[in-house]
């Protein structure tokens, strides 16, 4: 098996020498979104694009992913803190990655290519490392059947080096075909190459068109010696540091303001609905697209608690059943497995916690379902020597004294 150092040309897209196939990836992709070979890169160039990817990006990477383990015994499940994937999810996943920057990388392929790969290293039959292959470089060869038989990986020196389904992790988002996924960037290339066609016209707009603030009218012909005179009284009063100072007209003029062309608000209202549609693509709420035309009131905690069921959770399935499906033997299913912890994002006020903790401890004459120290726990707290057991309100695990 090949050392680390032959893998680390895989993770830098490889670019094609001479003439490109009409078959190839790259022209296939210009002939569907018209945004050439370089589509990923043009479409982060949109700042809704940019931020769609950024925020679901950031949300798994920040996430932790854990190994656990349950109990055969008694079903108890905890943490598998000596299984060999622990530390590689959870802190360190290859020499030169921590698992936040991996778990970033692996999902921004996942979005923007519709598929993540990661070679798995194994040393004495442990899985000691995995080692990102830039989606790019990578085809999936079946041999006319339905089913994956090996990836093929194109190194930078142009290369090819042959894996075996064992040795990748292969995430996949929405697929078509059972064997790749589905790039977001790629079938929305009309809505962001329009977005982006968008922030050109704006920005010509600013470049050369006219934006002036306010107008003077004069109700004749201004003179040379007036006219200089204005000129040098607006020039005196530019700038931010002299607002709201007045201006000394000339020969009866008076000020207007030109109101707002119907072209400006057009464009105004049409970069709303791309930032909209661009979101939707990626599933973000307009809120945290950070439109300014949407309310942030009570119900944005709701409607975070909605991104994190409806636009992660399905990631977090395809990580946890990725990883168990190329990593985990099948004997050790069942017992140990990838889990994604959501509490942080889906915590509630200090106010929600307490009652859910008071409750959860036997409150109000409730069947107690926490013990004290997973309540610890919950909010961060180390664990107590008396804080085990399941303990009613009013009651005490300290061992009454007798006489």
């Amino acid at each position: 098996m090949m050392g680390i150092r032959n893998w680390l040309p895989f993770t830098r897209a490889t670019k094609p020498k001479g003439q490109v196939a009409l078959d190839s990836p790259e022209f296939l992709e210009f002939v569907r979104t018209g945004m050439g070979g370089n589509s990923v890169e043009t479409a982060l160039q949109n700042d809704a694009v940019l931020r769609a990817v950024d925020l679901v990006t950031g949300s798994i990477a920040m996430l932790p992913l854990e190994m656990m383990r349950r109990s055969e015994s008694n079903g108890k499940i905890g943490p598998a803190l000596d299984h060999p994937l622990y530390n590689l999810l959870r802190y360190q996943t290859n020499p030169w990655q921590t698992a936040h920057e991996f778990k970033a990388l692996m999902q921004g392929w996942l979005l923007m290519h519709g598929n993540a790969y990661a070679q798995i290293v194994r040393t004495l039959g442990r899985v000691s490392s995995l080692i990102p292959i830039d989606p790019r470089n990578v085809s999936i060869e079946t041999d006319g059947g339905m089913f994956p038989l090996r990836y093929r990986v194109t190194t930078q020196r142009n290369e090819s080096v042959v894996l075996q389904p064992g040795d990748i992790l292969h995430l996949r988002g929405f697929s078509v075909d059972a064997e790749k996924g589905v790039s977001r960037i790629q079938k929305a290339g009309a809505i962001i190459q329009t977005a982006n066609q968008q922030q050109i016209a704006a920005q010509s707009l600013y470049e050369k068109g006219v934006i002036a603030g306010v107008a003077f009218k004069h109700p004749g012909q201004i003179t040379a010696e007036a006219f200089a005179r204005l000129k040098a009284s607006l020039d005196t009063y530019a700038g931010a540091q002299n607002a709201g100072r007045a201006v000394l007209l000339e020969e009866g003029m008076s000020r207007e303001f030109p109101p707002a062309t119907a072209q400006s608000s057009q464009m105004f209202e049409m970069g709303g609905q791309l930032t909209e549609r661009i979101g939707r693509v990626f599933g973000v709420p307009r809120p945290l697209m950070f439109m300014d035309d949407t309310s942030w009131g009570s119900g944005i905690e709701q409607l975070a608690m909605l991104f994190v069921r409806f636009g992660l959770a399905p990631w977090f399935s395809v990580w946890e059943q990725g990883i168990t499906r190329a990593c985990l033997p099948i004997q050790d299913r069942g017992v140990f497995y990838p889990d994604f912890d959501e509490r942080e994002l889906l915590r509630g006020t200090l106010k929600d916690q307490g009652e859910f903790l008071a409750r959860a401890l036997g409150s109000g004459g409730h069947r107690p379902w926490m013990e004290v120290n997973e309540a610890r726990d919950h909010v961060g707290l180390g664990r107590h020597e008396q804080g085990s057991g399941l303990i009613a309100a009013g009651e005490s695990n300290v061992p009454s004294q007798t006489a």
